[in-house]
């Protein structure tokens, strides 16, 4: 049963940090869940590491989502970056026309 709640607790998190995050993101259920799990350690291991909460604070719910966030982002970056490098839409890119350029 715990680990359907963290689950549970990701996935609410996961879609949180989606609705916070300017920026249009290509995730199903699955992903936002992991991303909310993901993003929750973090943020709870931080959040402890530096004494801004104990386990089982109720503040613990803002350093998660703000982890997600943390995460959401460093996963746009990564998905931005490796959809110029291959070109995935099939349309040329500014990046492709400088590439060919040089």
């Amino acid at each position: 049963m715990e680990i359907l709640s963290w689950v549970l607790f990701g996935f609410v998190v996961g879609l949180i940090a989606r609705a916070l995050m300017p920026g249009r993101d290509s995730m199903g259920l699955l992903a936002t869940t992991v991303l909310g799990i993901f993003g929750a350690l973090l943020g709870g291991w931080l959040g402890q590491a530096l004494g801004l909460y104990r386990t089982g604070d109720n503040i613990g719910f803002i350093g998660a989502t703000i982890g997600a966030i943390v995460v959401l982002g460093i996963f746009n970056a990564i998905n931005r970056r490796r959809v110029r490098r291959t070109g995935i839409t099939g349309r040329v890119t500014d990046a492709d026309k400088t590439d060919r350029a040089a």
